[in-house]
């Protein structure tokens, strides 16, 4: 990282040789609000989140300035909440980590100031995190009991890190990107969207078809009993490349809609037929998704896949990429798909631990690519 503001990581060490730490996680980076404590990287104590998406589903999309003004309503509470929850008070914690970017500029700044001010007044350590980087650590969280054994996880095996290299497909909000991930906070970008990224087609087509905000989860619901091919929408290979483009499946399915209605100018869709859509559009997108992030992982040699973000909580993607992957697939539970203060506390952990810590005079970066960690 090449930020002055920051002492960067040291060489990488072997995880088991890192030293324990106790870290609290703060993130707004867009509309959720959280706060979380995780012990090194792995336990989590706790995870509070305080979700606006009630407050934004009236505007079809997040209202920037709305979700500003709740961020400072609720921050401190939630950060009270997750300590109380943690058993734990400001001076058991070792490090405070918060979201620096990508987001929007208005919530980034919310958070940031938050932790400055706990850092300052509990003379902590503050650590900058790229929620991309975060999505990515939320698969190294673990359920664990006290004393650090790993419990169970639904398929009765117990729960392991993922094994380093693997490929790692982003989907979060307006972020579609492969990464190949060689080591601790080592990054290789292999692609990533050129238009819409697959959240958004979500959150686009499920207004086209009349659905709620957000997106990812009517359309899911919407597709129970539809036909994933009823519409044979298109794919964009993109050969010879591991981008991603959804825009002209949008549009695709924009042309489709726009027809039927023309059809049928009294009724509107039919339940039946919005089912097929919501089932057409989803395979199109799953297809393309699991399709690239297979050859991905064989192309260089992952010894496993890590899928992560709010897309990674659909089922017909977790089903795809499980049953097409050559090697293990880390999915992170439902609670950690989406926007939380758990995986922003891991990712904290790493960066702490091998070395990392920021000035007080760190500002957001609204752009930030994972790119240039």
């Amino acid at each position: 990282m090449s930020d002055p503001q920051t002492q960067a990581p040291e060489a990488n060490k072997p995880a088991a040789e890192l030293p324990p730490a106790r870290i609290l996680g703060i993130e707004t980076s867009c509309d959720e609000t959280a706060a979380a404590v995780v012990e090194n990287g792995r336990l989590m104590l706790s995870n509070v989140i305080a979700s606006q998406v009630d407050l934004h589903a009236r505007y079809g999309g997040i209202f920037p300035e709305v979700a500003s003004r709740e961020h400072v309503r609720v921050i401190y509470p939630v950060i009270d909440q997750a300590l109380q929850d943690a058993h734990l008070d400001l001076a058991e914690i070792d490090a405070i980590a918060v979201t620096r970017g990508p987001g929007l500029p208005g919530s980034l700044v919310v958070g940031v100031n938050a932790a400055k001010g706990l850092a300052l007044g509990g003379n902590k350590p503050l650590v900058g995190v790229n929620h991309l980087e975060a999505h990515i650590y939320s698969a190294w969280i673990s359920e664990q009991s006290a004393t650090g054994q790993a419990r169970s996880n639904a398929a009765g095996k117990p729960t392991k890190p993922p094994k380093l290299p693997l490929v790692a497909l982003i989907v979060s909000g307006g972020h579609t990107e492969l990464v190949l991930i060689t080591d601790h906070l080592k990054y290789m970008r292999l692609g990533g969207t050129l238009d819409d990224a697959a959240g958004e087609a979500f959150d686009k087509v499920a207004r086209l078809l009349g659905l709620n905000y957000p997106g990812g989860p009517h359309i899911q619901m919407a597709a129970v009993g539809g036909e994933d091919h009823a519409y044979e929408f298109p794919r964009a290979w993109l050969r010879d490349s591991w981008d991603f483009s959804f825009s002209g499946l949008k549009t695709a399915v924009l042309r489709t809609v726009r027809s039927l209605e023309a059809e049928t100018p009294a009724g509107g869709l039919r339940m039946r037929t919005v089912a097929d859509l919501a089932a057409s559009f989803q395979q199109a997108v799953v297809d393309v998704l699991t399709v690239k992030t297979v050859k991905a992982a064989e192309a260089f040699g992952g010894k496993a896949i890590l899928v992560a973000g709010g897309v990674s909580a659909n089922q017909a993607l977790r089903k795809a990429i499980q049953s097409k992957a050559p090697c293990p697939v880390h999915l992170p539970p439902l609670s950690l798909c989406t926007d939380n203060a758990a995986m922003v506390a891991a990712a904290g952990y790493f960066r702490f631990a091998l070395g990392q810590r920021d000035g007080l005079d760190i500002d957001v970066l609204p752009t930030w690519p994972l790119s240039e960690l």
